[in-house]
């Protein structure tokens, strides 16, 4: 009775909701839909669609964990990485060819050596839940790459498994995870709590639907046969229900205290918290994890949107929570392109952003900054198309973000080729230096260090081939190199990724604030300097003796002071060093006009004596360190 919301039909095979694994994918059939084709309202489809359905696997629960520890790093210390499990070793050679692609080709020695040798805390790995390849796809020649559209919420995703599909593929990520915990190096996985692969009326039925549509589902209220849909993809997951709830929470508990995972990346979290038609923080489902002694303590991050009315709610997240920071991405991104736009907002951002959330008593470390990340351009073709390229998905260009917010040459950039390419390799650098060295929570876009490119596909979640996979025989080895340094700087000094806020005052007995703004001219900033829209450089001194700690003999530690020049302008721009009493001299460490040649600091270089001046190149950024 689907004009009821009621779509049980014994024709069909199931997967149990809690399988721990999955053999097989939807073999695509008429038989696997629960309406007979071109009759919606007609009688149901008695087809078996046995031949056809994935099944449910029962699993041997032993491993030898033996003495993993989870690394538990904290919050400010923790450099994110986006990744995906087979893009990230499908073409490399050092990895034995058996495991490319796989769990175990993630947790083989040349992937985490190159993990550890870059210097991230964390990985977070794009869907690993049992996911399918729609028809639509199928029938396209294409393939669910990015994974988000699950079915199995307990259960890894077969396609990863090097040796088979009936439980092997458990035992392979539990490998993959403790070998990964072995590098001290923490593992996030990206749900997706959100929607089902069953889609909408129109839908599969494979799991839930057939078991209780109106349980799992929200559906419309004047017509239960139709799926309210805050995703995008055909239905949402009706949060209002206890046996929901419980399936969430226990899928959540699964994966740390059987999988050992260490947090969460909520996709489309709104939705999440949609009691009724609102976003509602303190929804059920929120308090459950508030209150739950397991969950609460790991990693949980939030994408705080979908695409509902009123979806969008950066800095409203509940306080045990990260956020994906949007507006620091669309903020960075608007400052180096040039964009008129508000230097105050740039500076709450690269500061941590506590306009979001300081008032809610949350910590630089709610914000996740990032610049790119799997869902549009990577940061090489972000600096490189105005317009997207996404021919290859079949959708006649018309899916993905419409333009490229970032980047523009514009009249007054150069023409010449060469030119123009060494801009664009400065601005990566600028992106990087940016994110890696604000407040809060780094994220990188897996490859966008050694410049990964789509070919300006700023959608591939459905190319499933050389066009997403890490091109490991022509990496950006010099764009590596800077990346490593930037992160060697942020875990070194502690000033870079503090763990409270900035107050923007003088520290207890002396004339020199915690943090201070200046204009190009060295003076500090004004209210009529924060207002002026087409200003595109400023310089930032960040105190290292607001960061103190004892050593063991009782001697107070204080972490190195720097002094951050930004000149987005597209010229070059002459800084004035601050007076004396901020620093006598400062070095020059980081210059992304002229980048390191190898992995270490580059010895200081530049000697400017208080109110001497530097010049900083057009579009660039530069780094200098006191010298007393």
């Amino acid at each position: 009775m689907p004009a009821e919301g009621k779509r049980c039909n014994p024709a069909k095979l199931l997967l149990d909701p809690y399988a721990r694994a999955v053999e097989g994918l939807p073999k695509w059939n008429e038989a696997l839909y629960a309406y007979v084709p071109g009759d919606l309202d007609g009688a149901p489809s008695n087809a078996d669609s046995g031949p056809f359905a994935p099944r449910s696997i029962v699993t041997n629960p032993y491993f030898d964990w033996h003495d993993d520890r989870q690394p538990r790093h904290a919050w400010n210390d923790t450099i994110v990485y986006e990744v995906h499990v087979k893009g990230f070793t499908q073409t490399q050679p050092d990895v034995p060819e058996d495991l490319r692609g796989k769990y175990l080709g993630l947790a083989s020695r040349p992937a985490i050596d190159y993990l550890r040798r870059l210097g991230v805390t964390a990985v977070e790995l794009l869907p690993i839940h049992q996911f399918v390849h729609s028809q639509q796809l199928v029938d396209k020649g294409l393939r669910n790459y990015w994974g988000y559209d699950s079915i199995g919420f307990f259960a890894p995703h077969n396609e990863y498994s090097s040796r088979g599909q009936r439980g092997e593929q458990v035992q392979e990520f539990k490998q993959m995870v403790k070998n990964l915990h072995q590098a001290d190096i923490e593992v996030f996985l990206d749900v997706v709590f959100n929607h089902t692969a069953e889609g909408n009326h129109l839908g599969p039925m494979l799991s839930f639907k057939g078991i209780d549509n109106l349980a799992y589902y929200r559906t419309t209220q004047e017509d239960p046969r139709f799926y309210m849909d805050y995703t995008g993809t055909g239905n949402t997951l009706n949060m209002r229900h206890p046996n929901v709830l419980q399936l969430l929470m226990d899928s959540l508990r699964y994966w740390i205290q059987e999988m050992h995972v260490d947090g969460f990346r909520f996709d489309l979290a709104s939705a999440l918290a949609r009691e009724l038609h609102d976003v509602d923080r303190l929804s059920a489902f929120f308090d459950l994890i508030q209150q739950d002694p397991i969950v609460s303590r790991v990693k949980l991050i939030a994408e705080p949107w979908d695409v509902g009315q009123g979806g969008y709610q950066v800095g409203n997240f509940p306080p045990l929570w990260s956020e994906w920071n949007g507006k620091y991405r669309d903020t960075c991104r608007d400052y180096w392109r040039s964009q008129d736009a508000s230097l105050g907002e740039f500076a709450y951002r690269f500061t941590g952003s506590s306009d979001l959330y300081a008032e809610t008593g949350r910590r630089p470390y709610a914000s996740i900054n990032f610049v790119t990340a799997h869902d549009g351009f990577t940061l090489r073709d972000l600096v490189s198309y105005n317009e997207k390229h996404n021919e290859a998905n079949g959708e006649d260009n018309k899916d993905g973000e419409s333009h490229n917010r970032s980047w523009n040459c514009g009249a007054e950039g150069p023409t010449n080729d060469d030119t123009i390419n060494a801009l664009r390799a400065r601005q990566q650098r600028n992106f990087l230096a940016t994110l890696l060295l604000s407040q809060g929570v780094p994220m990188i876009n897996g490859g966008d260090e050694i410049g990964r490119t789509q070919k300006g596909n700023n959608n591939a979640y459905c190319q499933d081939n050389e066009l997403s996979w890490y091109d490991w025989k022509n990496i950006d080895e010099a764009l590596l190199l800077f990346t490593r340094m930037l992160v060697d700087l942020r875990r070194t000094h502690r000033i870079f990724h503090r763990r409270r806020w900035f107050q923007g005052r003088p520290l207890h007995g002396t004339d020199v604030k915690d943090i201070a703004w200046f204009t190009p001219q060295g003076k500090e900033m004004t209210d009529e300097d924060w207002n002026v829209g087409y200003a595109k450089s400023l310089g930032v001194f960040l105190n290292g003796e607001a960061i103190a700690t004892t050593d063991e003999a009782g001697e107070r530690i204080v972490d190195e002071s720097f002094y951050i020049l930004f000149n987005a302008h597209h010229e070059p721009m002459t800084f004035t060093a601050p007076e004396e009493r901020f620093g006598k001299s400062w070095e020059e460490v980081v210059d992304t006009n002229d980048p390191p040649r190898r992995r270490d600091r580059r010895q200081p270089r530049a000697d400017v004596p208080a109110g001497g001046t530097f010049e900083v190149a057009a579009r660039s950024f530069a780094l200098l360190e006191r010298a007393e």
